[in-house]
Parts: structure tokens; sequence; C-alpha cells
């Protein structure tokens, strides 16, 4: 809790701790928008494929013509990586083969790297993050990002002495999302094309929070970062409140819905009719966890912590995220305590491909939030005996054969370049899940 007592000692004494951002997209341009309020924290570069649309951010997000002026507008990524003066990088592309670029590039550049490219930690983590590690640099989630306030809460739940039986987040959900389109997706948000094109929404970005894929990919992120299991077969979206998060999320031989203890689960903000849940958790996370004995239960009750009818499961809950408005935390815990806000640390989920409708040999995948796949959450060990297609994989490939609806779409289905970099970095990760089972 002195992070920014840390910030104000680096900026006497060596100088503002100084960032390069790659993306300026939604996530980017608020981390950007904190960046005049942030004393001691400058961006020194952004990398942005139309750099026009990364000084258009910094102008929406209050920047100054002198601060903007003495920063550096680039439109490659990699470039950006290798520049002297920074010292961590931020990638917030979204694309998983260009995050696992700008990754390597960063960690061979001995730059620190916050990853809220999620997509591509969760296609390539333990091959990204073991490399990190050897190279002394610090490769890490992002703060304000859900896996990474997650994965606090376990960590919380976990230094505190008790055992975490659910950690997850709340989301709009019901079964036929996942065949939703960015074309349908808009009115489930409320917005009408017009207004999310004006506030610099991707509808296929945006789908992909509605489709399933988003939160199969976030999971999996917090599973392997926090070592938790994941459901055989999918997420099951329960609808729950945050009142009942330790009611509902408890092992199923407990009265819950859970497999068993320790494991990711997404709750619903709609029930399966479409009501709206009563004090539902849409933007928040919560954690899960079981007394370890009778006294402890009883402080639960005493202190009025929301339990279940036993009184040994309880819950903690964060209503809200900010997103890039809280990026700040990452980057400076990587500068200055050479410490990551969640990283991967095991392989135990992966999201994969599946048909959205009945797929034709020769069609083109469209990869996350698209009109071809969606992703979902299943064990990694479970993926790669089955050889799931990774949903980071699934961007801009043709199938060789036909796949009906709701099937897996495996890596045999598609013409894959197994040279390609992101391929040969995501197999480098499955040698990590085959090496720990032997």
């Amino acid at each position: 809790m002195n992070l920014y007592a840390l910030l104000q000692d680096r900026l006497e004494k060596g100088g503002p701790v100084k960032v390069g951002l790659i993306g300026a997209g939604k996530f980017g341009t608020m981390f950007l928008n904190q960046i005049p309020t942030t004393n001691g924290l400058e961006v020194a570069a952004v990398a942005d494929l139309d750099p026009e649309r990364a000084r258009t951010a910094c102008r929406a997000a209050g920047w100054s013509v002198e601060a903007m002026e003495t920063t550096a507008f680039l439109n490659d990524g990699a470039d950006l990586c290798r520049r002297d003066d920074i010292e961590v990088v931020v990638e917030a592309t979204g694309n998983p083969a260009a995050g696992i670029r700008h990754a390597l590039t960063a960690i061979e550049a001995g730059k620190h790297i916050v990853m809220v490219n999620v997509e591509a930690d969760v296609l390539a983590g333990p091959a990204l993050a073991k490399r990190a590690r050897a190279a002394g640099v610090v490769y890490s989630m992002a703060y304000g990002d859900q896996p990474a306030l997650v994965s606090e809460m376990v960590d919380w739940a976990r230094a505190t002495g008790f055992k975490v039986v659910a950690a997850g987040k709340g989301t709009k959900y019901l079964p036929h999302y996942h065949q939703m389109t960015p074309g349908t997706a808009w009115p489930h948000y409320g917005l009408t094309e017009q207004e999310a094109q004006a506030a610099g929404m991707n509808p296929q970005m945006f789908n992909s929070f509605l489709d399933g894929t988003k939160s199969a990919i976030e999971m999996a992120a917090i599973a392997n970062a926090c070592d938790l299991a994941v459901p055989n077969d999918g997420l099951l979206f329960p609808p729950c409140g945050v009142d009942d998060l330790a009611h509902v999320l408890r092992p199923a031989s407990e009265g819950g819905v859970l497999e068993s203890a320790g494991t990711v689960e997404v709750v619903s903000s709609l029930e399966r009719d479409g009501r709206p849940v009563y004090r539902d958790l849409r933007w928040g996370v919560y954690v899960v966890f079981e007394a370890p004995n009778d006294y402890a239960a009883a402080c639960f009750e005493q202190y009025g912590l929301k339990t279940d009818d036993s009184g040994r499961f309880a819950s903690m809950y964060k209503p809200f995220h900010l997103i890039g408005l809280e990026l700040g935390v990452s980057v400076l815990s990587a500068a200055l305590r050479g410490e990551p806000t969640g990283q991967t640390r095991a392989f135990r989920g992966d999201a994969v491909a599946v048909a959205k409708r009945d797929l034709k040999a020769g069609e083109i995948l469209d990869g996350e939030g698209g009109t071809t796949v969606w992703g979902k959450l299943i064990p990694a060990a479970r993926s790669l005996s089955e050889a799931a297609l990774p949903i980071g994989l699934a961007h801009n490939v043709p199938l060789t054969r036909d796949v009906p609806k709701g099937e897996l779409v495996r890596s045999s289905d598609v013409q894959l370049d197994e040279t390609g970099e992101a391929v040969r970095i995501r197999r480098e990760s499955e040698a990590t899940l085959k090496l720990n089972s032997l």
C-alpha cells in the first residue's frame, strides 16, 4: 500500500517511470487518460497501426499539446519495444499473434511487459512467462482487467489462510448468446451502431464479451495464474447475485453447482428467462472461500459476511472494475517492485473454438467475437488430448472439413502454419503441460 510513495521517491531520485503503449483502442485510451494526473508516470511512445488514431486518443484523453510533442507516435510495436527510453511495455492490441510478437521482442530487449492482451496470454502464457523469468523481467497481467483483480482476491484469500472454493466474475449471459455475431450485438448493450462507433467500440471485440468467448479467455487466464481447476465441459454461467455467491458457488456435494472446490466460474446477471438477477455482479469479480474451522465460521457470522446456510462458505466481491483507468498499478508494480499483478504459473485451462453454426470446408474462420466460432473453456489436458483448436489460432484460417454447429473445431480441421511464430510459441506452452504430466 505504498506504491504511490515508491513512485514519488523514484521521481525524486531517478526520474519518471517511462512506458510504451502498443494499441490505442478503448483500454489503451483509458490508460492514457490517467497519465496527466499520475505524477511520475510518463508515456514515452505510443504505437498503433494508425498513428493518427493514437494522437486522436491522446487528445480525447485530455493530453496537452506539450505532452504530445514529447511523445513518439509509431506504427510498429516491435520498434517501440526496442526503444532505450522505455522500461515497461503495455501490450493492448487484443491480437494474439501481435501480442506474442511484441512480448517476445520486449523480453528480448529487457523490458517489463504488461499484457492487456489476455488473448495472447491464454494462447501462449506459459512459454512467455517462462521466458520473462529467465530474462529477469516482469511479465504481468493488467490490473483493472478482471483476471488480475481476481488473482489479487485469490492471493488475499490464500495469504490469510482460507481455502479458495471458487473465483471468477459476473457477466450478462443467456445460452443463445453463443450464436451472437458483431451485427447483432449492440442492442444487447443498449446501444445503436452509431453510438458504439462514436465511442470507438470494436463490434467484434464487444461481441466476444457477449458470446461467451471473453469469459472463457479470462477464466482460463485466472485458472492458469492461480492454479485453479476449470469445468470439464465449459462454464455454467449460473444466475447469481452477490448475496448468493457462497450458496451457489460451492461443490455440488455441498448443494452448489461446482464439480469440485477450487474452480473458476462466471455468474450471469440474467435469470434464464431473461429477468434481471437481484443485486447482480455483472461488472464485478468475486472469490468464495471456506472457513478452516468452527471458530473462523463463527467470525464470518460475527462480522457480517454473506455465507451459505452452513456458515462455512463465504464470499468477498468487488462490484466494479475500471480496466485501463487502473492499469498504472501494474506498470508501477513491475517497474518499482519487480512484481507482476498476476502471471501465468500453470497450464490448467484453455479457450477453444466451437462452431457457432454448421461450417463448411473452405470457409475462413474469423476468430474471437466473429460469425463462425465462439470460445469455450475446457481443461488444458482435455484440449491437448482432443487436439482442440485454441480460439487464439482461429483467426483467418481455412477449414479443411465440415464442422457441425456446437462441435469443437480441431487443429486438424484447419490449415495451420506450424512454422508461424504464434503456433511455435503455443506448442512451447503445450510442452510445459506435457512435461508436468510425466
